[in-house]
């Protein structure tokens, strides 16, 4: 997926995949999906995606302070 935020292209296809976190089977309508992503210039974002009754209602990106991604990380290992 790909998405432009404040003129900076955040891409899963050509960013380095950190760590991913899913919760429920996939199909379910509470389960869902988080996987945080840097770019090449060294930009953290989160894709994001997940059921109707899930958090993430659609298939998403949202950028992240490294500060808060380092933190993430740490909160989901």
């Amino acid at each position: 997926m790909k998405k432009v935020i404040c003129k900076v292209e955040y891409d899963t296809e050509n960013s380095e995949l950190i760590l991913k976190k899913t919760s429920g089977n996939f199909g379910e309508p509470d389960g869902y999906e988080e996987a945080l992503y840097k770019t090449e210039g060294g930009k953290y974002f989160l894709y994001v995606n997940g059921g109707e009754e899930s958090p993430y209602t659609k298939e998403d990106i949202k950028r992240m302070a490294a500060d808060k991604a380092e933190l993430w990380v740490k909160e989901n290992s």
